[in-house]
Order: structure tokens, then C-alpha cells, then sequence
């Protein structure tokens, strides 16, 4: 159990792994069934392995946890370093929950290079979970490149007609990020070899950056940087062209990861790394960053109105609703945050469901046109309530997840700045008028082509995949105070050490923490060893070997 316990986080990254290495023996060449088989039970048992991590967790503790540190080469100070604090914690629990249901999804729906299919996909898995878990950047970012080759085979391989467009699209909107990502990487490193101790060496240790002073000009253009990799992987306006292209193109599952966590990399980049690491950047940023996401959210919902293919109309949602996600991210205060989070795993539970809604009727007519449906609440019905609550969620009515997220990211905008708010209801409105026409379109009235009349409603592996959707969004929707508890006290924290004084200090935060559950016995020691995360640096000044007082960089000129 000690060592279950000290190394969780490895073994729910490499679970994944081993499946793919078991599926390349020679046995399973020849047997499509049995690759199906051994990939979900890989795939279930994945999600099975990350699930201590919820009961686990200390809620409102102290820096990060399950924290594994070994070297790795020492000479440039790269470390195979994995920690999680509560935001990385939910992002991972929802990545091992939707990789499950999209390697279920596929049963029926792949049957050609099967076993090569559920390789990739598996592999893809891999490196999503060690972007959520690596706090060495070195490290961060070969999981960042490793999942980009995965996913572009799933796409041009096993995608529709335009699949190689779109999955070279994809591939190089991508790496141009992500390398220009690189270089502010490499900038970032080079300042830490200032640290005392470290000149040598220099460090990738993200949680010794956090303390690191970076004068004003170096975060001005390290933000641009960083801001360029993870607003292309968002996507944010308007940087956002590839992702209608690679969700159409896309096979049912690699739609689902697509949306549910592969976007979500971008917008967690922002609030692990830029935010923290870069304040004075990102308080000049605010304004420029925030324009972009309400454009976003009310292009994107302007242009959803006028799709024609199912799958197309719930892409460009996407891109409204992460509008959403980066205006609550920079407003800056708690709420906004705490919102910005939230709803990007209430995103990745919606719309991972409606592309799994797509899927299963185009398994059955091998169309996504809008106009190929009409009345199939008449023949599947079961199928038309699931697909209404999903709309519903994802158009953000009360009692669902997709509320309670877009309320709070409307309410720390209005904090913020009022036009923000106003301009963001728009996009709440957007949203109910495309999803409730695509649903009048697509369910009521009468049947109106004759090869929609004998359609088979859900099949039980079927409802496998989407009833657990339903479950969460319901669940998140009437009660959300276990999942706000994971990050509550990280993005209190992160909001007053961007603005210092603006919110309640650390004493009046930890007085309104959520309280921290008894512990098991072994958990303690990690935790109380543990590196301390962006979110929970000190506001004071805390005097260390290593690095400079953290007010030097709060007093550095602005660029």
C-alpha cells in the first residue's frame, strides 16, 4: 500500500502504457476482438487507479501532494518530478473517466487497423495525464509533444474524407505553439541559474521558479510565449481554425478527448504556469486577453447558428464556451477563477457527451447533416432524453453543471469589469438558441426520411457511455461542494499573490477553507514534505537559501 500510495501518480500515468505495450505482442495481430477487450480493461482500470485520488486529497492542504521526485539529468537539473495540487486533480480524474468511455465508444464504431487504433489511443492517454502531473517543465513539455502524435494519426487515419487536412492542420497550428512555447521555457531556465546554488546547473523545477524574481521585460515576452502555445491548444480567437477542421474530421473518440481534455491543457497552462509564474505580465495582459475571449464567445456563438453539420455546430460551441473559461480565468478574483475551473470540467462532461450523441447516430446513417434528421424522438426516445439533458447542460440551465460554472465566471467578470459581463451574456443566450433549434431540427416533428423510421435506440454499451455524463452533470449541477473544495483555497491564493492586498489575505483564506478531512497515516509525510504550488505561495516575505523575497518581483517595473 506505501508503495501504491508513494508512487499513485506514476501508476495512473502508465497504466495506459502498459496496455499499449501488451496490445503490440504478437498474439493480438490477428484477434480484433481481444485487442477491444484488453484496451478497455486497461482503459477501465485506469480510471479505477486514479480514483484515490479523490478520496486521497487533502482538501485546502499545504503545497503539492503525492509528490515523486527522482533525478533524471542532473547536469542541465532536469527531474523526473510529478506532484498535483486540486486542480490538477480534477483535470486528471476527468481524463481517466473520458479516456474509459471513448475507448468503450469505439467497439462498434472502429474496424479497420484495430489494434494500431486502441495503441494510439492508449498512448494519447499517457501523455494527457503526465501534462496534468509533471511539475518539471522539461518534463512537461515532452508529455506536451508526445501527445501530439497520437492524435494526429487518430485523425488522419481513421478520420472522414478531409482527414489528412485536418490532421496536418492540427499538427502544425500545434507545434508552432508549442515550440515557440519552448522558448520561454528556455528563458525561464536560464533566469534560474541566478539562484544561488544553481548556476551550474539551472533548474526545470517548476515550484523553485515560482520563488524566482523575473524582471518585468523577461515576463512581457515569456508571457507572449507562453500565451501563444496555450491559446493555439485552447483555441482562442483567433487562433481557433483548426478545431472545426480536427472535431469534424475525427473519429467519435478522438472528438471526445478532443474536447473533453485536450483543450483543457491550454487553459490549464494559463493558470498552472503564466498566471504564477508571470504576474506583472499578466496583470498588463488582462485587457487584450479579455477582449479576445468576448469576441470568442460571441463570434463563435454567431457562427454555430448558421452550421449545417452537427458535428461542426458543437465545435465552434466549444470555442464560445472556452471563451468563457479564459474570461473567468483573467478576471482575476477568486470567483472567476474558481468558475474558469469548474467549467472546464463541466465542459469536458457536456461536450464529450454530445460528441458521443453524434457518434451514435452517425454509426447508424453515416451522416452528420443536419438536414438528413428530423423526429427521431419518435424512434429513439431514449436516446432524445439523454441528448436533451446534455443540450440542457451544456446551455447552462439551473440544477445542471453547466450553471453553476458559467455563473461564477459571470459574476467574477462582473466584479471585474461590468461590459465584460454584459457582452458575456450574450454567449449564454447564443448557446440556448442554437441548441434548441439543432434539437427542434433533429428530434421534433415528424419523421422525415424514411431511413430514419427504423433507427435502434441505445444499445446498453451505449448508455454505459453516456449515463455516467449524466450522473455528473446532475450531480456538479445540485451540488458542487466537493468539487469547488479541491480549489478553493489553490485559486484564493493564486488571485491575491497576482494582486497582493486586493483579496482576503492567507489568514482570512485558510479561515474559509473548506476543511482538511483526517488524513491517512502515510498521506501526512508527503504532504508536509511536499514543494509548495503557485497558488499557495507565501504572501509575505519569506526569506530562502534559494531564492530571492518574493516582494522583489511584485516591486519590479512594470514593462
Amino acid at each position: 500500500m506505501d508503495f501504491f500510495r508513494d508512487h499513485l501518480l506514476s501508476i495512473v500515468t502508465y497504466t495506459p502504457l502498459v496496455g499499449a505495450a501488451l496490445l503490440m505482442l504478437p498474439p493480438f495481430k490477428r484477434s480484433d476482438d481481444a485487442v477491444r477487450w484488453i484496451a478497455n480493461l486497461f482503459g477501465f482500470a485506469g480510471f479505477l487507479v486514479s480514483l484515490p485520488l479523490w478520496f486521497w486529497f487533502q482538501r485546502g492542504g499545504e503545497g503539492f501532494q503525492f509528490v515523486e521526485r527522482h533525478p533524471w539529468i542532473p547536469s542541465i537539473g532536469v527531474q523526473y518530478l510529478f506532484g498535483v495540487d486540486g486542480i490538477s486533480t480534477l483535470l486528471i480524474l476527468l481524463t481517466t473517466l473520458l479516456g474509459f468511455i471513448a475507448i468503450l465508444s469505439s467497439w462498434t464504431a472502429i474496424t479497420v487497423r484495430v489494434r494500431q487504433y486502441y495503441i494510439f489511443l492508449l498512448l494519447l492517454q499517457v501523455g494527457m495525464l503526465g501534462v496534468f502531473c509533471a511539475l518539471d517543465m522539461f518534463l512537461f513539455y515532452v508529455f506536451w509533444e508526445v501527445m501530439l502524435v497520437p492524435m494526429y494519426f487518430l485523425i488522419g487515419i481513421w478520420g472522414s474524407a478531409r482527414r489528412l487536412y485536418a490532421a496536418i492542420k492540427f499538427f502544425l497550428y500545434t507545434l508552432v505553439g508549442s515550440v515557440v512555447m519552448l522558448l520561454g521555457i528556455l528563458a525561464l531556465y536560464f533566469q534560474s541559474r541566478r539562484i544561488p546554488g544553481l548556476e551550474t546547473t539551472g533548474t526545470f523545477d517548476v515550484t523553485r521558479w515560482f520563488a524566482m524574481s523575473v524582471p518585468a521585460d523577461l515576463q512581457f515576452w515569456v508571457f507572449l510565449a507562453f500565451f501563444l502555445g496555450f491559446a493555439i491548444k485552447v483555441p482562442m480567437f483567433p487562433f481557433h481554425t483548426w478545431l472545426p477542421d480536427a472535431h469534424v474530421e475525427a473519429p467519435t473518440a478522438g472528438s471526445v478527448i478532443l474536447a473533453g481534455v485536450l483543450l483543457k491543457m491550454g487553459t490549464y497552462g494559463f493558470v498552472r504556469f503564466s498566471l504564477p509564474l508571470l504576474p506583472d505580465a499578466t496583470l498588463h495582459a488582462v485587457p487584450w486577453v479579455a477582449t479576445l475571449s468576448i469576441i470568442g464567445i460571441v463570434y463563435a456563438g454567431l457562427v454555430t447558428l448558421v452550421q449545417k453539420d452537427m458535428k461542426k455546430l458543437i465545435a465552434y460551441s466549444s470555442v464560445s464556451h472556452l471563451g468563457f473559461v479564459m474570461l473567468g480565468m483573467f478576471a482575476l478574483n477568486p470567483l472567476g477563477l474558481e468558475g474558469s475551473v469548474l467549467q472546464m470540467i463541466n465542459h469536458g462532461l457536456s461536450t464529450g457527451g454530445l460528441f458521443l450523441i453524434v457518434g451514435i447516430v452517425y454509426e447508424r446513417r453515416h451522416t452528420k447533416a443536419i438536414a438528413d434528421f428530423g423526429g427521431l424522438a419518435h424512434v429513439m426516445p431514449t436516446y432524445a432524453t439523454v441528448t436533451l439533458i446534455l443540450f440542457l447542460a451544456s446551455m447552462g440551465l439551473p440544477l445542471l453543471n453547466g450553471f453553476i460554472g458559467e455563473f461564477m465566471i459571470l459574476q467574477g467578470a462582473y466584479s471585474a469589469n461590468r461590459v465584460w459581463a454584459y457582452w458575456a451574456v450574450s454567449g449564454v443566450v447564443l448557446g440556448a438558441a442554437y441548441l434548441l433549434w439543432l434539437y427542434q431540427r433533429v428530434f421534433w416533428g415528424k419523421v422525415t426520411h424514411e431511413e430514419n423510421r427504423h433507427l435502434k435506440d441505445l444499445s446498453p454499451r451505449e448508455l454505459a457511455t453516456l449515463v455516467p455524463l449524466v450522473l455528473f452533470c446532475f450531480w456538479i449541477g445540485l451540488y458542487p461542494k466537493p468539487f469547488l473544495d479541491f480549489i478553493h483555497v489553490p485559486l484564493a491564493r493564486l488571485a491575491e499573490t497576482i494582486q497582493p492586498g486586493k483579496f482576503p489575505a492567507m489568514g482570512a483564506v485558510q479561515a474559509a477553507a473548506p476543511g482538511t478531512p483526517s488524513a491517512p497515516p502515510a498521506a501526512a509525510p508527503a504532504e508536509s514534505s511536499s514543494p509548495m504550488p503557485p497558488s499557495a505561495a507565501p504572501l509575505a516575505p519569506v526569506s530562502t537559501p534559494t531564492a530571492a523575497p518574493a516582494p522583489a518581483r511584485a516591486a519590479t517595473p512594470r514593462p
